[in-house]
């Protein structure tokens, strides 16, 4: 095994060339292998003497990559180390953003040989570089490496930080969705946390809006997907899907209209409408595998929800008992199951068999919450102008009695 051990005061990066190229030439016999080795560093010089960094980057990379099976882990590190540290030659932020690009390109090229190493140079190519956007391509270069080379688990705890970096990216709109149809795809492949997946599902159907008719209809499989993901999700009870215009273009379409009606009955009706549902469409959920039980078990809470929406403050066990359709001992254990979901505070009332809520989860935020929104927060500016008004009265009555004593005759 042929190891790098620097023996003079060659520049490193014509070291890496001479390196590379009398491995990739090793079999081809010495005179033939001399001259190629030569023929390269003369090259790798006139491009370093006349600032074509780029032309060097392509050619540094593509002698690595022949040789990249042969080379130990150590080596094939320092190689792609040096090949790395290019990025800081360019001035022009043109020859830099290309230069990021067919760096990570190259590097994410072979997923299946030393992946997990060559996600570790990618990031570090990540660090090197101060550009944003040729960041932000490097960084969708390591998401590609990282699902085709299986090692997704060392970029996932990356996702946390997505937020910061967007910020940091400033992306086009068909940027931030090529990303996070990346991301969400990396996480169902992993059968990741329900809410993460959704969490960026979300994000990517955000991006399409309804002047964006075209591009939605590349959409239509996320938005079908994110639906029957949060209906399968045990412990997801509220989102604003239904506003979406991605989800919304599915109302009508061949394929997926049920789907949709899916989601509107979880989104806006109680458990009736769900087995009314499932009496004609058992086989399109057993299709996407969602389960009956658990589809019974989690209308019911969305049922409590709505009851607690829609109703008075006070609800009967006997409504709760024939909304969920349940036996009358098992109301309570159910309002239980919500208040431990955080869907609603309430206190139950055993004598009057009724439940009094204070505060109950919105299933969506549409017009109609932010009306009510609105119009409790009136409400609380208009107590509060009453309490300053009653402050000011008071304060100057007290001023008015503290003069008065002062005139008073001792």
């Amino acid at each position: 095994m042929t190891t790098i051990v620097p023996t003079s005061e060659e520049d490193p990066i014509l070291y890496v060339v001479r390196f590379t190229a009398e491995m990739s030439w090793a079999e081809a016999g010495p005179e033939v292998a001399q001259q190629q080795v030569t023929s390269l560093c003369m090259e790798a010089q006139e491009c370093m003497v006349t600032d074509r960094w780029l032309d060097l980057a392509s050619l540094m990379i593509t002698s690595a990559q022949l040789v990249s099976s042969k080379a130990s882990d150590k080596d094939f590190e320092c190689i792609f180390t040096i090949i790395c540290n290019l990025v800081k030659k360019p001035e022009s932020g043109d020859e830099l953003l290309e230069m990021a690009k067919l760096l990570s390109t190259k590097i994410a090229q072979q997923p299946n040989e030393k992946p997990a190493l060559r996600l570790k140079i990618m990031i570090n190519l990540y660090n090197l570089l101060e550009d944003p956007y040729s960041r932000f391509h490097v960084y969708m270069n390591a998401l590609k490496l990282a699902t085709e080379g299986k090692v997704t688990e060392h970029i996932i705890p990356t996702f946390k930080k997505v937020d910061a970096l967007l910020k940091e990216w400033d992306l086009s709109v068909q940027d931030q969705r090529d990303l996070f149809l990346a991301i969400s795809n990396i996480l169902k492949e992993n059968k990741s946390s329900p809410k993460e997946t959704l969490n960026f599902l979300t994000k990517y159907l955000v991006t399409f809006s309804r002047e964006d008719s075209h591009a939605m209809e590349e959409a239509k499989e996320e938005a079908a997907y994110t639906i029957i993901e949060f209906v399968r999700a045990p412990d997801i009870f509220q989102h604003d899907l239904l506003e979406m215009p991605a989800v919304a273009q599915l109302e009508n379409d061949s394929k997926y209209a049920l789907v949709y009606q899916l989601l509107k009955i979880f989104q806006t009706q109680r458990l009736d409408a769900y087995l009314d549902f499932y009496t004609t469409n058992s086989a399109l959920l057993k299709s996407y595998g969602l389960v009956h039980e658990d589809c019974i078990a989690k209308m019911r809470l969305m049922s409590i929800v709505d009851l607690a929406s829609n109703e008075s403050d006070q609800i009967s066990y006997s409504l709760i008992k024939d909304t969920l359709k349940i036996e009358d001992d098992e109301v309570e254990p159910w309002v239980v199951k919500a208040i431990t979901a955080k869907l609603v505070d309430c206190k139950m009332d055993q004598m009057n068999q009724v439940i009094r809520v204070s505060r109950c989860t919105e299933r969506v935020f549409g017009p109609r919450q932010w009306q009510a929104l609105r119009g409790k927060l009136a409400t609380w500016r208009g107590n509060i102008a009453n309490v300053i008004t009653t402050i000011q009265a008071n304060k100057v009555t007290e001023e008015g009695t503290q003069a008065m004593q002062g005139l008073a005759i001792r």
